[in-house]
């Protein structure tokens, strides 16, 4: 299979490229697009069969379920089950955060395939705010099923050339949307009796949630998520974490990079090195994070060795990536 990467630079290529895209997947085909989170895989979510094609494409294990990306708000309750009780916080959230980077999950409707969900009775959904991603799935005219546009368990793509690197020869169409807004994937709660359960940190941080209700930072002990293994966005390079970088120990004749947060001086013990943020500021650091890591992982080292970053707002997100990142490397 030849994969192309549609341009979206021009009017004219915009609409190619959509039309492209639609087409594709309305013949059950799976299509990479640009989030405001990360690039995204995606299927017919209503067809089971067009999602099955997701599993396949990133060896993805099928007890791990799959976010639904919503068209428009009157889609989600064709899909999903709000309980009344809840239902006035639910949508408070929804109409702070949506379209953007929140994915709450919700009691799913017979109409959504189980292989999205993983078996379970509860679909995660979300509207993008990625106005390509919004221009596509409109277009299509019902939900799309979208995790990360990498191989299960490597580094997320935040530009179409990292999906290309990923998926070239396993899908047919990556659209170019340049590089992604937030580079970490989407916040991931539950709305639980009392309050907010939050299943997978991101870019809408526990800050901005406890304005609405008290909020829990307890991913729960099976997997009802997406993105809550333990083991997850790793490089091919070993990594692990420090709160001390000037003070790792390079055994001779090994190459070592590093991804630092502070403001120390590079240092010439490490022949690779990268930095999460100049003015160190959470945000740009989220964004950076998985293109750092990506070229790091291409510098033929032989550890990569991650500072760790204050675990407050978008901090603890980014430490939560570093660790499952990590925990690849130890159980290999």
């Amino acid at each position: 299979m030849i994969t192309q990467i549609g341009p979206t630079h021009s009017p004219g290529d915009r609409r190619q490229t959509v039309a492209r895209a639609v087409d594709l997947l309305r013949a059950g085909e799976v299509v990479a697009l640009p989030t405001e989170t990360v690039y995204g895989l995606a299927a017919d979510a209503l067809s089971g069969e067009a999602v099955v094609k997701i599993f396949e494409t990133k060896k993805r294990p099928h007890f791990n379920p799959l976010i639904v990306h919503l068209p428009e708000l009157a889609w989600l309750e064709k899909v999903a089950v709000i309980d009344e009780k809840k239902r006035p916080l639910i949508e408070r959230l929804i109409a702070k955060f949506w379209p953007g980077p929140l994915t709450i999950i919700l009691p799913r409707r017979e109409i959504v395939p189980p292989i999205v969900t993983a078996g379970l009775e509860t679909v995660a959904v979300r509207i993008s705010a990625n106005p390509l991603f919004a221009e596509v799935v409109r277009a299509f005219g019902q939900p799309l099923a979208a995790p990360s546009a990498n191989r299960f368990g490597r580094i997320s793509p935040t530009a179409a050339g990292h999906a290309m690197e990923e998926l070239s020869g396993r899908i047919p169409f990556i659209v170019d949307g340049g590089a992604t807004e937030h580079g970490i994937e989407s916040t991931v709660i539950a709305v639980r009796e009392g309050g907010i359960e939050v299943l997978r940190a991101g870019p809408i941080a526990k800050e901005e949630l406890s304005e609405f209700a008290e909020v829990s930072m307890r991913p729960s002990g099976r997997t009802e998520a997406p993105g809550q293994l333990p083991s997850h966005y790793r490089p091919q390079t070993p990594l692990t974490i420090s709160d001390e970088v000037s003070k790792i120990a390079v055994p001779k004749g090994k190459r070592y990079g590093a991804l630092l947060w502070s403001d120390a001086p590079f240092s010439e013990t490490f022949v690779e090195s990268r930095r999460l943020s100049t003015t160190g500021n959470l945000r740009e650091a989220a964004t950076n994070l998985f293109r750092q890591l990506r070229e790091l992982d291409r510098a033929g080292l032989d550890c990569i060795v991650a500072e760790a970053l204050p675990e407050e707002g978008l901090g603890v997100a980014i430490m939560d990536r570093l660790r499952r990142a990590a925990h690849a490397a130890e159980i290999r």
